[in-house]
């Protein structure tokens, strides 16, 4: 279990695996940042949660770099420091043929995915190399997609193939610092996001298929275990999936 007292940023932090993450956090004594876009819902997380003194709401757009260094800049005023940076807030674009997507689409998804992740990383590795003590530990929200695409998904396929560049690239430069980051590769967790699942999906051999999913707090139990490992130790790449989704081998 980690220690009780750290301090963490999660971004999309309003409902999926952003919330269920914090609600967990939040219950094993960290204080936590709630990044997103819409007020209401982060608002729902903190008070779902119970824990005002530790719950800070910071709505924010991670495409803004601007707003994400009020975000870092906020959290350091109330709180101290940062030792965790959950970067979680994603996107997808409508699922078309690739000749299909429009460029409004396609740097919406990259915007979010891949600019704010950079963005975030960019703030967190400031405040976590001028602290003291020195050092955090960043965990980026990857997808088993980016091995593995879905059909029709290249926009999305594309920035998390990006993010584990990005994953080592952060975890070869923070350690100079005692700066850690990994990345988790989710696969069909319960969310909004992948209710379709329950209704069947395209196939790669043109069929459609209803998936199995797995419960979000396997994902959330997972982050945990990930920082509370200390920081001369680091789990690079981590996969959470649901265990009967047609992913291995041959499904």
């Amino acid at each position: 279990m980690a220690s009780l007292g750290k301090v963490a940023i999660i971004t999309g932090a309003g409902s999926g695996i952003g919330k269920r993450t914090a609600l967990h956090l939040l219950a094993h004594g960290y204080s936590v940042t709630l990044a997103g876009r819409r007020l209401d819902r982060l608002e729902e997380t903190a008070q779902e949660s119970g824990a005002d003194e530790r719950a800070l709401v910071v709505p924010t757009d991670v495409t803004d770099p601007q707003a994400v260094k009020a975000l870092f800049d906020r959290t350091v005023e109330v709180f101290g420091r940062l030792d965790l940076l959950f970067n979680n807030a994603g996107r997808s674009a409508p699922s078309v043929a690739l000749d299909e997507i429009t460029y409004e689409d396609w740097c919406s998804v990259v915007n979010v995915n891949l600019t704010g992740v950079f963005l975030c990383t960019q703030q967190a590795f400031r405040v976590m190399k001028n602290q003291s003590p020195q050092g955090g530990r960043l965990i980026n929200n990857g997808s088993v997609s980016a091995s593995t695409p879905r059909p029709n998904s290249s926009p999305y396929t594309s920035t998390k193939h990006a993010i584990t560049g990005l994953t080592k690239s952060t975890s070869l430069d923070g350690r100079a610092y005692n700066i850690c980051c990994g990345q988790i590769d989710i696969g069909n967790a319960a969310t909004e996001m992948t209710q379709r699942m329950r209704t069947g999906i395209p196939q790669p051999n043109g069929t459609v298929m209803v998936e199995p999913t797995m419960d979000s707090e396997a994902v959330a139990q997972a982050i945990l275990y990930m920082d509370g490992l200390p920081l001369d130790a680091n789990v690079l790449f981590l996969t959470v999936m649901a265990n009967q989704m047609p992913f291995v081998g041959r499904g």
